[in-house]
């Protein structure tokens, strides 16, 4: 059947297992032109295929509710529910969502695009089912490898466990989060390539069909029935009826911690079957037919292994990431290595500079070493580079814990992950002034990834918290200065540091500021003043040359320092008629709405008009359209300033 021809899940279970194999390559074939044509995930989904169509084959979505953990992994659950023809449009401005999204489908329930947290949904919605809230028959949350390296979802494991919620946990395993997965949960139980299963010596080829062996008949409902029989008979016996009992356990526990990794699952009360072939769609539906049945006893982890980026040679043959994302590319040959630009390469830079200058300089990162820029410094400084895996809130107190024993940690995360740490930073590092430093990058309006990943909270938040400094370059040799300042500065507490996706301004030496002071890039006289705070600054600058065009003559800084803010600058703004604040954070409550209430207590004649992200979701699309439409360009600036000025 072509792939044209599934509209929705039902379509799929009239397949027989050739058809759905040929269907496979299609839809594999699908999603690497998608991506090539609009850029996204890859590998996430190339892996999923056969675990999605085995999915929909057994669960009845949307009356079974499917969870998708993070969100990457969710193109083939789109494919087959009815959103094929929308992917032209992936990831554009009113196009298809890069992640699950409730106004899409009533199949898609949690519209997930941070890591680790589908467990816990599932704990909330199996609660609310039994209590007769919702009609959910089956709660089937996918969590990878990666995901289960998050916090949240070791506590919700434990709560789903204690409680015996019926909750069926597939758990995909392709030994990646972004990078390698860090953690020994799933160790040694990588996906591979059929070649490369049948060197495996003949000691690992007899443990792993053990292993199988052992998954079949735990998973069978007769042999647990029995198992349960033989459990009470010997729980009864006279005198020895507990010892017997525990001995058995004894030797099961004994067999399966050889066999398989269970131990830790059943030990928080969720029962442990797999590993499974995750491209063996047969295998997947009867396993998943089984989990069904033994769900009624409680929650159950499907261990499924899945090969990331499979059926596509430039994602199986990328060591770093097999094309987790992928820009704009030509599928015949793939897209060119992976390489950091803008403010990321130079912050990869600047961090390497420091290193060698301090040898207290470490650098930690949550999962993104290639992203946030680390990867030279991993392979320049390998042990002082400390990937922590998809746990934020452990990356920050982490770093608090070096820096008390002496060190001076560098956290290189995403704006909008540091959101997942927040009572960490608040009140592990800046209570304890602690030599922090956070460098922030995907600040600002992101793009494409949508509502999620605008880092738009970190100007507004970090700034409230006591003793933090908080600095914005507008240049990548400004960012360098900043990092170097920094690491002197976090002598009396963190520092952050945050800059935007995408292409950097550069400077020359005379256009670069110092410390904690702002830099005056234009002297006007004292009708208009701009403050523009990073990547605002070079759309403050064009904003004003057009205006002198028309007469008037404004001033412009370069904030640099938006916390504490440079008491000459606000100095300075005061003496103006009108003031124009920009950000591409968040307004309510942001660095702009701080500058007003200090120029007004020196002067109240003052007015200043404050420009920043309003305090909605922003969909998806082209950062500087998005930004366009929020009067957070040059052409929005002198919009603004001429509204003054009439």
């Amino acid at each position: 059947m072509a792939l044209n021809e599934i509209r929705q899940p039902a379509d799929l279970r009239e397949l027989s297992y050739p058809e759905l194999d040929e269907l496979a390559g299609e839809i594999r074939d699908f999603i690497v032109h998608a991506v090539a044509e609009n850029a996204g995930h890859l590998g996430s989904n190339l892996g999923v295929v056969e675990l999605t169509l085995a999915l929909h084959r057994v669960f009845e979505s949307p009356t079974d509710a499917v969870l998708w953990d993070t969100g990457h992994q969710a193109y083939v659950h789109k494919i087959v529910t009815g959103r094929q023809a929308a992917f032209e449009t992936l990831r554009q401005a009113g196009g298809l969502s890069g992640y699950p999204n409730r106004e899409e489908s009533p199949h898609d329930v949690i519209e997930n695009s941070h890591a680790s947290t589908s467990l816990s949904y599932a704990y909330g919605l199996a609660v609310s089912r039994d209590l007769g809230a919702n009609p959910y028959r089956h709660i089937v949350a996918v969590i990878g490898d990666g995901g289960v390296t998050g916090g949240m979802a070791y506590e919700a494991l434990n709560n789903i466990g204690h409680s015996k919620q019926r909750v069926i946990i597939v758990l995909n395993d392709n030994g990646r989060s972004y990078a390698a997965t860090i953690s020994n949960l799933t160790a040694g139980y990588v996906a591979s390539a059929p070649a490369e299963t049948e060197h495996r010596r003949l000691p690992e080829r007899i443990t792993a069909k053990l292993s199988h062996s052992l998954t079949n008949i735990r998973l069978n409902p007769v042999y647990v029935r029995r198992q349960r029989k033989f459990e009470n008979f010997l729980r009864d016996l006279p005198y020895v009826g507990p010892q017997a009992e525990k001995g058995v356990e004894a030797f099961k526990a004994a067999v399966r911690e050889f066999l398989q990794p269970p131990s830790f699952f059943e030990a928080l009360g969720v029962r442990y079957v797999g590993p499974v072939d995750g491209h063996n769609i047969e295998q997947l539906e009867q396993t998943f037919r089984n989990a069904v049945q033994l769900s009624a006893e409680g929650p159950i982890v499907v261990h499924v292994l899945t090969q990331k980026g499979r059926g596509y040679p430039p994602a199986e043959d990328d060591d770093e990431k097999h094309l987790h994302d992928a820009p704009v590319f030509d599928p015949a040959i793939g897209p060119p290595p992976a390489v950091v630009t803008g403010y990321t390469q130079a912050f990869a830079e600047g961090i390497i500079k420091e290193a060698e200058l301090d040898e207290r300089v470490v650098a930690i990162t949550a999962a993104m070493p290639g992203p946030t820029g680390l990867l030279p410094f991993q392979a320049r400084f390998p042990d002082r580079f400390y990937d922590v895996g998809i746990a934020e809130q452990h990356a920050v107190t982490g770093a608090a814990g070096m820096a008390l024993g002496g060190l001076r940690p560098v956290v290189a995360i995403y704006s909008t992950f540091l959101n997942r740490a927040w009572d960490q930073v608040v009140y592990d590092v800046a209570l304890h002034r602690l030599p922090v430093v956070f460098c922030l990058d995907r600040a600002g309006i992101t793009g494409p990834d949508g509502a999620s990943h605008h880092g738009v909270y970190d100007l507004a938040l970090l700034a409230k918290v006591p003793g933090m400094r908080v600095f914005a370059p507008s240049s990548a040799e400004e960012l360098q200065v900043m990092l170097h300042d920094a690491l002197g500065l976090a002598e009396d507490g963190p520092v952050a540091i945050r800059w935007p996706r995408g292409a950097a301004v550069h400077a020359s030496e005379h256009e670069i500021g110092v410390g904690q002071l702002a830099r005056r890039t234009r002297e006007g006289d004292d009708t208009l003043c701009f403050l523009a705070v990073g990547k605002m600054l070079a759309d403050a600058r064009k904003a004003a040359e057009v205006l002198a065009a028309t007469g008037v003559n404004a001033s412009v800084w370069d904030v640099r320092s938006c916390a504490p803010l440079d008491p000459a600058m606000i100095a300075d703004a005061a003496r103006h008629r009108y003031v124009i604040t920009c950000e591409d954070g968040i307004r309510d409550g942001g660095i702009g709405m701080t500058i007003a209430d200090q120029i007004h207590a020196l002067n109240p004649a003052t007015e200043v008009k404050v420009l920043g992200i309003p305090a909605r979701f922003i969909p998806q699309g082209s950062a500087e359209k998005i930004l366009a439409q929020m009067g957070l360009d040059a052409d929005g600036f002198v919009a603004a300033a001429r509204d003054l000025l009439a």
